[in-house]
C-alpha cells in the first residue's frame, strides 16, 4: 500500500509528519512523491496566517482530485487545520475519508484502516487548556465564515504544482522534583480538558536528508499573543519528558543526524510544567553526552524567558551552537503591549546586550510582525530604529494577518493592507543592508561548515564566481586567516585532522551551512573544490567572497565526516 504523504507548514508540523511516517513504516506501508500511483494520502495542514491556510486549502482540493479518480482509495487531513475546522472538511469535502487533530495523530493507522473500509472517523480530541464553549471554534460558521472557501474548481484555477516528500545513562538529575514518573502524556485536570500529547516512541522517518533533524521539546503555548491562534490549535503548553526527548536523540544520531535543532512554540520554559522550573539547560547538557551529535541548535526562545543557567551552558557546551532565534515581533512598547508581548523596548536592548557579552560570536536570529492593529508611523519607525541599532544577524519580517477569534483581529484601527506591506518592505530593506555587510565582514575568515549537498553541474551557473573557474586549476591553499574568532573553528577541533580526501579532476560546488545559519531561513554556503564531500561531513572552509545573503568559500583544510 503506497502512501503519498504532504506536509504543511512549520518545523513543528514537520516532526509531527516525520512521526507519522514512522509509523506507517512500521506497519508496512510504503511511499511515493507521485500523487497518480498513491493508494493513500495524507495532508498535513498547518493555519497559522491566511496564506498557511489557503495553501492548505489549495492542496486538500487538488488531492481530492485523485480520491475522486479513484487512484487514491483514502485522503486523510492532518494538523492544525483539521483541529479548527474539522466537521467543516467533513461537511464540504466528502472525498475526505478521515480527519485527525493536532492530539491524535497517532491514531493515523486505525483512521486509513477504516477508510479503506469505507468508513469516514474524526479522530479529533480535546485540546488541552481549552475548554468546551471557550471560543475555540470547531467549524467555519463560528469564526463568522460561511463556508470552508469558493468553488472547487475555482480555487484549483491557482493551484501551484506540487510534489511532496513524503532511556539515557547520561540523564541529568530530576529526581529532587519528583514529577517525571508522575508525568504521563494524558491527565483529566477536573474541568474536562485532556493534558495529552502523542505519545509517538517509535522510529521516525526523518525527511530533512538525514545529517539534521528537529526535536520538538514541547506542544502548545500558553503565553496567548493577542495575534496568536496557536494556544487554541495546539493547546497548552507541555514539555516533554526528558528520557523520552534523550532517548529521541539518540535514535537520530544512530541514524546519522548530526545537528539537533530544538524547537517549540517555546523552548526558554522547556520543564516548567513537568518539574516545577526552567530547565532547557539540564536537556541540552544531556544531549550534548550523546555521541555522533555535532551541532545542537536552539530556535524560537522568547527574550524575557532567557536565563543565566542557560546563557551560561550555550557558551560551555562546545556543540551547542551560538545562535539564538529571539522572535522579538515589534520594537515599540505600545505595540509590544498591544500584542500581549512581555517585553519592552529596553527590556530587548538589555538581554541582547548581555547575550553578546557573555558570548561575543554569538549570531542572533528574529522575527517581526509589520503593520499591527494601530500601530502608527511612528511606531514604525521605532522598529527600524531598533533594528539599525542593534543590528541583527537575520530577521524576517511578516505583515500582520487578521487571524478570526484573535483577540487582535476585532481590535480597532486595523491596517490597510498596502500599508503592511510597505512598512514590511522597509523593514526588509534596511535587514538587507546589514546583512549585507555582515556577509562582506565574513570574507578572510575560516569557518566550520556543515555540507548540506552538492548543486548540479546545470546550476553551477547560479553562483557567478564559480563560472570562469578551470576545472585544471590548483586546489585552494591550507593555510587559515589570521585572527579569525569562528566559534567551531576555535571551540570544536577537528575528530580526524589527518583524513586526506582523495583529488578528482573536476571540480564540485557544494552547499553548506555556518554555525551562524539554520536550514531553510539563513544563508548558505557555497564551495567550490575538488574533494569529494558527503552531505552531513564538517569542512574547515575559508570566506573567500560574499553574494547579498550568502558566502562564497573554499575548503581550507582537512575535514572531518
Amino acid at each position: 500500500m503506497r502512501v503519498l504523504f504532504i506536509s504543511l507548514g512549520c518545523d513543528k508540523n514537520l516532526v509531527d509528519s516525520e512521526e507519522m511516517l514512522g509509523l506507517l513504516l512500521a506497519h508496512g506501508y510504503s511511499f511515493t512523491d507521485d500523487a497518480a500511483e498513491a493508494d493513500v494520502i495524507v495532508v498535513n495542514t498547518c493555519c497559522f496566517i491566511n496564506d498557511a491556510k489557503d495553501e492548505s486549502i489549495q492542496t486538500i482540493l487538488e488531492m481530492t482530485e485523485y480520491r475522486k479518480s479513484g487512484s487514491c482509495k483514502a485522503l486523510l487531513v492532518t494538523g492544525c487545520m483539521a483541529q479548527r475546522y474539522r466537521q467543516e472538511i467533513l461537511d464540504e469535502l466528502p472525498e475526505v475519508d478521515a480527519v485527525l487533530g493536532t492530539t491524535t495523530y497517532e491514531k493515523i493507522i486505525p483512521a486509513i484502516e477504516k477508510a479503506l473500509s469505507g468508513e469516514r472517523s474524526m479522530e479529533v480530541g480535546p485540546l488541552p487548556g481549552v475548554k468546551k464553549g471557550s471560543g475555540c471554534p470547531t467549524s467555519m460558521e463560528e469564526c463568522g465564515q460561511d463556508t470552508l472557501g469558493i468553488a472547487v474548481d475555482e480555487r484549483l484555477q491557482d493551484a501551484p504544482d506540487r510534489t511532496a516528500d513524503g532511556h539515557s545513562q547520561n540523564m541529568p538529575e530530576i529526581a529532587d522534583v519528583g514529577r517525571t514518573q508522575n508525568a504521563p502524556n494524558m491527565t483529566d485536570d477536573g474541568d474536562g480538558c485532556l493534558h495529552h500529547a502523542p505519545d509517538v516512541r517509535g522510529k521516525r522517518v526523518v525527511t530533512t536528508g538525514g545529517h539534521y533533524a528537529y526535536l520538538k521539546i514541547a506542544e502548545g503555548c500558553d503565553k496567548h499573543c493577542t495575534y496568536c491562534i496557536i494556544p487554541k490549535l495546539r493547546g497548552s503548553y507541555r514539555s516533554v519528558p526528558m528520557e523520552q526527548l534523550v532517548a529521541q536523540a539518540e535514535n537520530l544520531a544512530a541514524q546519522g543526524v548530526k545537528e539537533l535543532i530544538l524547537v517549540a512554540q517555546e523552548t526558554t520554559v522547556y520543564g516548567v510544567d513537568l518539574y516545577g522550573y526552567k530547565c532547557l539547560h539540564l536537556l541540552l547538557e544531556a544531549l550534548c553526552k550523546i555521541e555522533g551529535l555535532r551541532w545542537i541548535r536552539i530556535l524560537y526562545c522568547y527574550p524575557e524567558e532567557i536565563y543565566d543557567e542557560l546563557i551560561e551552558t550555550i557558551r560551555r557546551e562546545p556543540k551547542i551552537c551560538h545562535y539564538l532565534d529571539l522572535p522579538i515581533q515589534h520594537a515599540s512598547d505600545a505595540v509590544l503591549k498591544r500584542m500581549g508581548r512581555r517585553t519592552t523596548r529596553a527590556d530587548l536592548t538589555a538581554m541582547i546586550e548581555k547575550l553578546r557579552e557573555r558570548i561575543p560570536d554569538i549570531v542572533l536570529r528574529t522575527t517581526l510582525i509589520a503593520g499591527f492593529p494601530g500601530e502608527s508611523g511612528e511606531q514604525h519607525e521605532e522598529a527600524m530604529d531598533f533594528i539599525d541599532e542593534i543590528e541583527f544577524d537575520h530577521l524576517g519580517v511578516f505583515a500582520y494577518s487578521q487571524e478570526e477569534d484573535t483577540p487582535a483581529a476585532s481590535m480597532p484601527d486595523q491596517i490597510a493592507e498596502k500599508t503592511k506591506q510597505h512598512w514590511r518592505d522597509e523593514l526588509m530593506e534596511l535587514q538587507q543592508e546589514i546583512a549585507f555587510d555582515r556577509a562582506e565582514g565574513m570574507v578572510g575568515r575560516t569557518v566550520i561548515a556543515m555540507i548540506e549537498g552538492e548543486l548540479p553541474e546545470e546550476e553551477d551557473c547560479q553562483v557567478p564566481e564559480f563560472r570562469q573557474e578551470s576545472d585544471s586549476a590548483e586546489a585552494p591553499g591550507q593555510s587559515e586567516a589570521d585572527g579569525q574568532s569562528d566559534m567551531e573553528a576555535v571551540r570544536q577541533p577537528l575528530e580526524n585532522p589527518s583524513a586526506v580526501i582523495k583529488r578528482v579532476g573536476a571540480y564540485h560546488v557544494y552547499v553548506a551551512r555556518t554555525y551562524g545559519d539554520a536550514p531553510d531561513v539563513d544563508g548558505l554556503l557555497f564551495i567550490r573544490t575538488p574533494e569529494t564531500l558527503m552531505s552531513g561531513d564538517f569542512a574547515r572552509v575559508r570566506i573567500t567572497g560574499a553574494r547579498e545573503y550568502d558566502l562564497i568559500g573554499e575548503i581550507a583544510d582537512e575535514f572531518t565526516e
